[in-house]
């Protein structure tokens, strides 16, 4: 306690000039997201922290006090992305740090719970001290509950409401992560102690309700969720906000909102910008290499007619705000961290320095000494625990009399969208025939913790595959194995190879492997550069082009299928599920 009111009391003799500032930002020109005014300004800062933000600061300079001078370029507060699961992007904490901190992305808002259900919340420990060492912040909402799914479906460690309690106390969570829409309806006793646990201890809830609308969404809001990042449309997103709800755009790498729900902004006369925000929930490597992070949703809004002031508050203070961590971020003010852009061109936003935690990082989008990764404990080795499977393992049985079948298919219509379809297939010898003509092919997913052995089976189209196979250890939300393949023998390499080589995502054909990205840290992200990760993924990508499917992203859609929070079916290690019933069901609907 001594050394922390030490230090208490000499930032605030440092916020009286009664102590040198480490850094002084000279002839800058302030955009004060509080005010929406733009006027000159300069800052001090003293260990990581703003000290002062005034005309003139000269008072706080010292003999040792590093100046900068803005040269009149504009001094934006650090991005902060509200909703992102850091470990979909497969880059670890560090890589993604190297990746976006120079687009701009200082803060993250996170569950980091695909870490979780791979290695539980006792793992976190060392995620938490490779944060400490970057020039990104992570503020973490405990999960309201893993595994997400409903049914349950199979994970390393499980969050459920004792749980939750207990971590509700910690002073590194801020809040409790992603309480599904479909938790609430069923009236999960479990999920409802949680969320009586955080009026208690003052938490904030954060949500996720697609497609919420009318009495659906007013049953959702008794939960006291407060925070959502789901809107499918800007009619939905106005009702959310309209409801009293923070609403979080999303534009990922695979679901592209913003210009649609940025509508509810440009064509609306009311002050709904101010309750909106940004998130990128899913991004690739590629992604970020070609467009940027949280500095492309702010270009994307100004081009669709957001006044600049505005796109650059919905990226700085109301997602501080809506988090309740306005006291630390999301604006540029005595006592806040002083993580600042250098912008040359608001209309453009184009950022040319980035300051993080009081210290210059990043020039011209490029970070400016690469971050050093941290040693790796065997903890985060060796996830894989699954004995090697055999073709006949990808064979879905049917009656020995069988001579076709019906079956319903998880029809993809994009990355959160799967309809139900139904296929006629032939059976040959008791084993239903995948048939790559009417776009069907295999899904099955295997649980990989080593637990139950748990497969599933189940039939997928609108990929388009021709020949092969691809799979992946990386799937939210479990993080279980997933295949997908119109060949068994393919299927069975594939799985094999993710178990032999202890995670990653791989593409095969005609029993050879076309193309394999290596995930070794927990079997779902690497410390590889952004930049290799990016050559890795268009490799992986055009592997599973040459296979036949004509899918924007093959790969990234396919792990999301165990996720049984996306209309209207999915698939998990316990089977294929009706997201809208939350039961399973059984693909074989007739037998002829």
């Amino acid at each position: 306690m001594s050394d922390r009111l030490t230090a208490f009391k000499a930032l605030i003799q440092a916020g009286g000039a009664k102590r040198p500032a480490d850094l002084v930002i000279q002839n800058g020109q302030l955009v004060n997201v509080m005010t929406a005014e733009i006027y000159p300004a300069e800052v001090a800062i003293y260990q990581g922290k703003i000290v002062a933000v005034d005309p003139d600061v000269s008072a706080y300079i010292g003999s040792q006090t590093q100046i900068i001078d803005a040269q009149q370029q504009y001094l934006v507060p650090g991005l902060i992305d509200g909703h992102i699961h850091v470990e979909c992007s497969k880059l670890s904490m560090t890589s993604f740090a190297e990746a976006v901190v120079p687009h701009g992305t200082t803060s993250i808002v996170s569950g980091l719970d695909e870490y979780i259900s791979v290695i539980g919340v006792a793992g976190l420990t060392e995620i938490f001290k490779e944060v400490e060492q970057l020039p990104m912040r992570v503020f973490w909402g405990a999960p309201f509950k893993t595994p997400y799914t409903i049914p349950a479906s199979t994970i390393a460690d499980n969050i459920n409401s004792d749980v939750q309690a207990q971590l509700q106390k910690r002073a590194d969570v801020y809040g409790v992560w992603e309480t599904v829409r479909e938790a609430v309806e069923t009236l999960d006793e479990d999920t409802l102690k949680t969320l009586l646990s955080a009026q208690d201890n003052h938490q904030p809830v954060w949500g996720c309700a697609p497609m919420a609308t009318g009495t659906k969404l007013n049953e959702y809001l008794m939960s006291g969720v407060r925070v959502d990042h789901e809107s499918y449309d800007h009619q939905e997103l106005l009702e959310k906000v309209r409801k009293g709800i923070n609403v979080v755009i999303r534009e990922s790498s695979v679901t592209h909102f913003l210009a649609e729900n940025i509508r509810a902004i440009t064509e609306t006369d009311g002050q709904i910008a101010r309750h909106v925000s940004f998130c990128t929930d899913d991004v690739n490597a590629m992604d970020i290499d070609q467009k940027g992070h949280l500095d492309h949703l702010v270009r994307l809004a100004i081009a669709a007619g957001v006044a600049p002031m505005t796109a650059i508050q919905m990226a700085t203070i109301n997602s501080a705000e809506a988090y309740r961590v306005d006291d630390q971020i999301g604006l540029i003010a005595p006592n806040r961290h002083a993580d600042i852009l250098f912008v040359s061109d608001l209309s453009q936003f184009k950022i040319t320095k980035v300051l993080a935690k009081g210290h210059p990082v990043a020039t011209d989008y490029q970070i400016d000494t690469p971050l050093v990764r941290p040693v790796r404990p065997a903890s985060l080795a060796n996830t894989v625990v699954r004995e090697r499977v055999q073709a006949s393992d990808f064979e879905y049985h049917a009656a020995e009399s069988a001579q076709q079948v019906t079956v319903q298919t998880i029809a993809s219509e994009g990355p959160f969208v799967r309809r139900a379809k139904t296929k006629t297939l032939a059976v040959q010898d008791g084993i239903v025939q995948i048939d790559p003509a009417q776009d069907v092919a295999l899904i099955s997913v295997l649980e990989r913790f080593g637990k139950n052995g748990n497969q599933s089976l189940g039939f997928t189209s609108g990929w388009t595959l021709k020949k092969g196979a691809m799979a992946s250890s990386a799937a939210p939300d479990d993080n279980n194995l997933i295949v997908m393949g119109v060949n068994p023998a393919d299927m069975a390499l594939a799985v094999n190879t993710l178990i032999e080589r202890d995670g990653g995502q791989v593409v095969v054909a005609d029993g050879e492997i076309l193309s394999f990205l290596p995930l070794p840290i927990a079997g779902i992200v690497s410390d590889v550069t952004p930049a290799e990760l990016a050559i890795q993924e268009k490799a992986i990508l055009k592997a599973s082009q040459a296979i036949g499917s004509q899918v924007v992203d093959p790969m990234f859609y396919m792990t999301f299928l165990p996720i049984t929070a996306i209309p209207d079916l999915a698939i998990t290690d316990l089977g294929n599920v009706d997201c809208n019933q939350l039961t399973l069901f059984d693909p074989i609907l007739e037998i002829q």
